[in-house]
């Protein structure tokens, strides 16, 4: 299983090594990610020297494009899940940018936190319509209270390559069930779950030993492809469609 297992970690690290572009923009160095926004476009930071270190930044994109999609953070509520979101992976807000400060040895760590935290933030806005009223992770919380199933929310673990990953919910072990966690995807599709499974891959390696994962799919406005959910399989992930969500409530309450 461990061969297996490196096996996985090496072509994604390949992937992304490979998928990974960079060009010099004025004082900055564009580096754009293989990961694609809801819009299908791939996710860019900008990076420039400062004051020793470095300073990385979206430039603004993420909030400008939440209110160029009809989903300002026009209320308490979704401003503090704006911000617990983003201060999950140590992301700043300063003025309308997100900013992740680095020096050489980290560099590595940061850059990937502001992307993840990016993606975080564009995954949970993906339905906030001016016609919705609430989001998917707030349903999926919502049903959880309502099933009275014990959990703690927005769990930051630190996995085995030194990397943070913000999950939305943990389950913690019962005398009937091992440590269970739960990660929500609101717009499932191949990049999301390969995210997903690669954190779920460097995390469960110190979690304990029976900790499981499962992802809670949303499949409430189309469904969700056969070959994603065949991948979640593949990294020993349980795949839950929202609309079949009443059969783990056992497995969750437990």
């Amino acid at each position: 299983m461990i061969q297996d297992v490196r096996r996985l970690m090496n072509q994604y690290w390949d992937w992304l090594k490979d998928k990974t572009v960079m060009r010099q923009v004025e004082g900055y160095v564009e580096i754009s990610s293989p990961f694609l926004d809801r819009h299908n476009d791939y996710v860019q930071i900008y990076v420039k020297r400062e004051d020793g270190g470095y300073i990385l930044t979206d430039d603004g994109y993420t909030l400008e494009d939440l209110r160029n999609s009809g989903c300002p953070l026009d209320s308490p509520k979704r401003q503090d899940l704006f911000r617990t979101t983003v201060n999950g992976f140590g992301v700043q807000l300063e003025g309308s940018a997100l900013i992740a400060r680095a020096t050489e040895s980290t560099f590595a760590l940061r850059k990937h936190n502001l992307v993840q935290a990016m993606l975080a933030v564009n995954d949970l806005f993906y339905l906030a319509r001016p016609f919705v009223t609430s989001l998917f992770l707030e349903d999926v919380a919502a049903w959880l209270d309502m099933n009275e199933i014990r959990y703690t929310p927005q769990a930051n673990f630190t996995g085995k390559s030194g990397y943070n990953y913000l999950f939305d919910f943990v389950i913690p072990k019962s005398r009937r069930q091992p440590e269970r966690i739960l990660q929500t995807i609101n717009r499932p599709t191949h990049e999301r779950a390969k995210i997903l499974a690669f954190s779920w891959v460097d995390t469960k390696e110190v979690r304990p030993p029976n900790s499981l994962a499962l992802a809670i799919l949303n499949d409430q406005d189309q469904p969700v492809a056969p070959a994603i959910i065949d991948a979640l399989r593949e990294y020993v992930i349980t795949p839950v469609l929202f609309s079949q969500r009443q059969n783990v409530v056992e497995q969750l309450a437990a």
